[in-house]
C-alpha cells in the first residue's frame, strides 16, 4: 500500500491560486506575475500551531507575507487597512472555516483551534 503524500508547496501554491484567483490576499495586487512573486502564507501561523494544509494557505505577495511575520491575522489586516490596502476579509473568513472544519473532521491541532475561533469571531464582526 502506497503512502499518500500531501503536495509540495508548489503545488499547494498552484492550487491555492486556483481556488482564490491570482491576487494578494492582503494588498490586493496580482501575484504570479514576472514582477510580483506569489507565496504560500499561513492564515493561522506555524508558530501558533497552524498546519501546512491548503486549508491554512492562501496566497500572498512576497511583500506582504514577509512583512506580516507572526503577527495576529486581524491585526495585521487592520495594518493594511491602514496602508490603502483592500484586505479580502471574506477570503479569510472562508479559509478560516474550512480549516476549522477540517480539524474538526480529522482531529488535533489543538493549539491552533482557540486562535482560529478568536480570529473568525473578530473577522465576522468587522465584515457584518
Amino acid at each position: 500500500m502506497a503512502a499518500v503524500t500531501a503536495p509540495g508547496r508548489r503545488r499547494r501554491l498552484e492550487l491555492i491560486l486556483e481556488r482564490d484567483g491570482p491576487t494578494c490576499v492582503w494588498c490586493g495586487c496580482e501575484v504570479d506575475t514576472p514582477l510580483v512573486q506569489a507565496t504560500t502564507e499561513h492564515v493561522v501561523p506555524r508558530l501558533k500551531g497552524g498546519p501546512s494544509w491548503l486549508e491554512n494557505e492562501v496566497a500572498a505577495c512576497k511583500r506582504c507575507n514577509g512583512r506580516r511575520g507572526h503577527r495576529n491575522l486581524v491585526d495585521w489586516a487592520d495594518e493594511c487597512d491602514g496602508s490603502g490596502w483592500t484586505v479580502d476579509r471574506h477570503r479569510l473568513v472562508r479559509v478560516l472555516e474550512s480549516l476549522d472544519a477540517r480539524i474538526a473532521e480529522q482531529g488535533g491541532q489543538r493549539k491552533a483551534r482557540p486562535y482560529i475561533r478568536s480570529q473568525l469571531r473578530r473577522l465576522r464582526r468587522q465584515i457584518s
